[in-house]
């Protein structure tokens, strides 16, 4: 398995932007498709982003494309979320998660390490 560790979140004005760093320690990260989710109170966990192994595919949910953007760093270990025209409907914990199958996929069950999460609140 793959240890993962966010980073990153906080509070932040409608309109605004964050960066979310996810590191992974043990098994060859490259080995991996790795996903962000998030979940707000009272909500279910939903799917966010996720990228290939190579980098060189990336998934969205709809309510997301155009304003996130998932990349990954297979030399440091880390893969990013970058977070545009925040609304406050995108308040939740967001979570890394590393996937070992070869497609991006959106459903939390593929995917077997989850990191602990990181508040991301955004203010109206």
């Amino acid at each position: 398995q793959v240890q993962l560790v966010e980073s990153g979140g906080g509070l932040v004005q409608a309109g605004g932007s964050l960066r979310l760093s996810c590191a992974a320690s043990g098994r060859t990260f490259s080995s991996y498709v790795m996903g962000w989710f998030r979940q707000a109170p009272g909500k279910e966990r939903e799917f966010v982003a996720a990228i290939s192994r190579t980098g060189s595919a990336t998934l969205y949910a709809d309510s997301v494309k155009g304003r996130f953007t998932i990349s990954r760093d297979n030399v440091k270990n880390t893969v990013y979320l970058e977070m545009n025209s925040l609304k406050p409907e995108d308040t939740a914990v967001y979570y890394c998660a590393a996937d070992p199958s070869f497609v991006p996929k959106r459903t939390p069950k593929d995917f077997g390490s989850w990191g602990q999460g990181t508040q991301v609140t955004v203010s109206s």
